[in-house]
């Protein structure tokens, strides 16, 4: 009988060139990893670095405290198992070793066993995450709103914009406001939005 991990870790990850892929992980066991500046710097440079290497356009994005929403699209056929490998693998491991430098207490709450019993590090939940191909105009307008309205839903500000960690304030620019510490955005391929027009 199928368990629901079992079905965890066969989510599958549609492929389809053209479409754009919601994607979203969390912080193992969903802890509020994400509120140390330094460390979503850090996150935002590993998604700048596997965006490039696996020619992705980052459409709009969020990092909450405990989890991370990214809107990603790609003009060949995507392997979105690679894009997140490259993503969470490196990012993990520099937090380890940034760790293991303090000998934070923190290790010990982020060390798993696994199944030989051995011990390992582990900063993301465990599985693929959420995987979501998005089709039309209403689909991804709907997506990127959603992201940038997440921070104010929870509270953690009361206006998009005031939210840094997101890329709210480069829609609202325009396109102009690009900051350094967050993973460079592309915002919504032309081409794309051209076929969403004609459906």
């Amino acid at each position: 009988m199928t368990t629901p991990k079992d079905h965890r870790r066969r989510v599958r990850h549609y492929h389809d060139p053209g479409d754009l892929h919601e994607l979203t992980f969390s912080c193992h066991d969903r802890l509020s990893l994400l509120t140390n500046d330094h460390w979503r710097g850090l996150l935002a440079e590993s998604i700048d670095r596997a965006v490039e290497r696996y020619a992705f356009s980052l459409t709009a994005f969020v990092f909450m405290p405990e989890h991370v929403h990214l809107l990603v699209y790609s003009r060949r056929s995507p392997d979105i198992d690679s894009l997140l490998y490259a993503i969470k693998r490196p990012f993990s491991y520099r937090i380890k070793v940034n760790l293991q430098a303090v000998e934070s207490p923190l290790l010990e709450r982020l060390t798993v066993r696994h199944g030989n019993g051995e011990p390992g590090f582990r900063f993301w939940l465990k599985g693929p995450g959420y995987d979501r191909n998005l089709k039309t105009r209403q689909a991804v307008l709907g997506s990127i709103d959603y992201k940038h309205n997440n921070p104010v839903v929870r509270g953690l500000c009361q206006r998009a914009e005031q939210w840094r960690w997101s890329s709210a304030r480069w829609y609202l620019s325009d396109g102009q406001c690009q900051d350094p510490a967050l993973p460079m955005v592309h915002g919504l391929p032309g081409e794309f939005l051209d076929d969403l027009e004609q459906q």
